[in-house]
């Protein structure tokens, strides 16, 4: 049976040129989404073997869309697409539970290895991908810790990509007292109190692109 592939990418062109790429190969592309949230609700519906998610999706990111993917008794495997090659992208990829991790300008090469490899249990990350940083994770060295939680970090990313607290909880389906709260201990767990200054933390941690 051919591989089953959902793409997730918020541009229509990557997502034409990635399906055309992979049902060449013999996988079937089963599904298409444009962001994290999307995603999520498409994988329960079609149950893919793999999720290709872009890292830098609006609304909900691939890295936090593939956190959520492993608390779900689906077994989708996930694969992030990205063109961030520094070491902590990729420790939090994998501390994530991300199976697999491609750079985009080396996409059209390993794409297709690195389903086939997750596929098999195996973790596959693009070849120029820092091997010392696969090595101390696999080690349980110590790795920083993130902060925030899963639903903070989501605020933050709206806040970076310039949404109010009104829209915020819309999106999320939250109060806009418990959009408002989760901005309040956003800025207290950063010790930031700029709007600014939050907007460019996020584009550091690489959920909004500048």
């Amino acid at each position: 049976m051919a591989i089953r592939v959902v793409l997730a990418d918020d541009h229509e062109l990557v997502r034409q040129g990635l399906k055309a790429l992979l049902e060449r190969e013999g996988f079937q592309v089963v599904g298409e989404a444009s962001d994290g949230h999307e995603a999520l609700r498409l994988v329960p519906s079609v149950c893919p073997d793999v999720a290709i998610l872009d890292i830098s999706m609006p609304t909900l990111n691939g890295l936090d869309a593939a956190r959520e993917l492993q608390k779900s008794p689906q077994r989708t495997r996930t694969i992030l697409l990205t063109r961030h090659d520094e070491d902590q992208y990729v420790t939090e990829a994998l501390r994530a539970g991300v199976r697999g991790y491609v750079l985009k300008n080396q996409a059209a090469n390993d794409l297709v290895d690195a389903i086939q490899q997750v596929c098999r249990g195996e973790i596959y990350l693009s070849p120029s991908i820092s091997r010392t940083v696969v090595e101390a994770f696999l080690s349980k060295a110590a790795l920083p810790t993130d902060p925030l939680t899963s639903r903070e970090r989501q605020v933050l990313q709206l806040i970076g990509e310039g949404k109010s607290s009104k829209e915020i909880a819309v999106l999320l389906g939250i109060s806009l007292k418990t959009a408002e709260s989760h901005r309040t201990r956003l800025m207290r767990k950063l010790d930031i109190h700029e709007l600014a200054s939050l907007v460019r933390y996020a584009i550091r941690r690489g959920l909004v692109q500048p």
